[in-house]
């Protein structure tokens, strides 16, 4: 809600039924009756189809949600949204990049695909036009000048469910079966993972990996679980998300497991809860309502903070859908930018952008307070989730907060 224009901040404070938080919206001062400065353009890399499309529409909701409430404004400036396919290589991210930077975009937001974001890294700091990604960023993606994360480093969620796991299985002989598709990003949830649970006379089995498949086929898992279960684990910890996600766990279950599953948030992001609703008599949902999912993300909507009211009850009225971290984070790429912008003042480069970005402080961000930390990524507080019922439906509902993370 940082800086947003006050008559809208006020339509929707009454619109949720909230008092006493006029004074946080600002008052009747110069700023608010001031000219506008001149137009910007913001390019937004997202992929239009493919296993990420659902993940790009979530980016291109947050941001456009952050541009809404703020009369289409960033920093005081009009500013128009321009879009380029990302696609799923290194190639397609680097075209994405030359085409937004010709059309004059003053910085660069979104994209879904880790590897794309390695791929482009080299383009965008020759460039020298600010990138704030809005999803995962691999761990190999150090010293960079130009790029910033709103959302997390990929060993993060790792680290923090292990943190976690290490202080609720108090056998130092407890068995973990990981089991994750074979992709730099798995490998770098799986490394964090293993760093914080290790030690002490833990020892993790050796992952057991799986084709990197966003559409598996029925019994696509079926060998892996096997292998898995044959150790009589204590526990499983996963990394898989979307559709495969979905297909996992099913076979999971039908192979006979009967403990609790853990994984980074993603998954059950987005649409795997809604599809393991599934019409197969609910016994899919009576399952995973059973046995337990437990994961840790960055977000979850019923976060109990102004902020994240105004965010989830406005995103919710405008796309009939509840928030991801995928659009949270989005959306936070555009409050940054907002607020860098600002401080630059009536005439931007995307220079000045660049700088300013490392002196905005504390952001007021629907998932709590964080700042980004000298490597450009977000200092926060990372949550224990639980999938449960809300109301009718399968949510992810938090239990408590696990760590301080980057």
């Amino acid at each position: 809600m940082s800086q947003m224009n006050r008559r809208r901040a006020l339509q929707l404070l009454a619109a949720l039924g909230t008092t006493g938080l006029v004074a946080g919206c600002g008052s009747d001062t110069e700023e608010d009756t001031a000219q506008p400065g001149s137009p910007i353009k913001i390019g937004l890399i997202v992929p239009s189809s493919g296993p990420n499309k659902a993940v790009g529409e979530d980016l291109t909701r947050g941001f456009q949600l952050f541009l809404s409430l703020n009369d289409q404004q960033l920093g005081g400036h009009p500013t128009t949204l321009i879009t380029a396919e990302e696609g799923d290589s290194a190639k397609t991210g680097q075209a994405a990049v030359d085409r937004l930077i010709k059309e004059g975009a003053l910085a660069l937001t979104g994209v879904v695909d880790p590897t794309v974001l390695a791929g482009i890294r080299d383009t965008v700091e020759q460039a020298r036009v600010p990138l704030v990604s809005s999803n995962g960023s691999p761990v190999s993606l150090a010293s960079v000048v130009y790029i910033w994360r709103t959302a997390y480093v990929l060993n993060e969620p790792g680290q923090a469910i292990g943190q976690y796991l290490r202080q609720t299985l108090k056998d130092p002989s407890s068995r973990i079966a990981i089991i994750a598709p074979e992709n730099p990003s798995s490998r770098d949830v799986i490394d964090g993972f293993r760093r914080s649970y290790e030690g002490g006379g833990r020892v993790l089995a050796a992952p057991i990996f799986t084709p990197d498949d966003p559409n598996p086929g029925k019994s696509a898992y079926t060998d892996a679980i096997k292998t898995a279960l044959d150790a009589r684990p204590d526990a499983v910890f996963c990394n898989y998300t979307g559709t495969a996600a979905v297909q996992f766990i099913k076979e999971l279950y039908d192979k006979g497991y009967r403990g609790k599953l853990y994984a980074p948030g993603f998954l059950t992001e987005g649409i795997v809860l809604g599809e393991m609703d599934d019409g197969e008599s609910g016994k899919q949902r009576a399952r995973v309502l059973e046995y337990g999912i437990e994961t840790a993300l960055n977000y979850s909507p019923d976060l109990n903070n102004t902020a994240n009211r105004v965010f989830a009850s406005a995103y919710r009225k405008t796309y009939n859908a509840s928030p991801t971290t995928y659009a949270m984070a989005s959306y936070d790429a555009a409050q940054v930018l907002d607020k860098a912008i600002r401080l630059v003042g009536a005439s931007p480069t995307p220079q000045q952008v660049n700088l300013a970005l490392g002196k905005i402080g504390q952001v007021d961000s629907p998932r709590g307070a964080w700042q980004f930390n000298q490597p450009r990524t977000p200092q926060q507080t990372w949550y224990l989730r639980r999938v449960q019922l809300d109301g009718r439906m399968l949510a992810n509902v938090v239990i408590n907060e696990l760590t301080t993370l980057g």
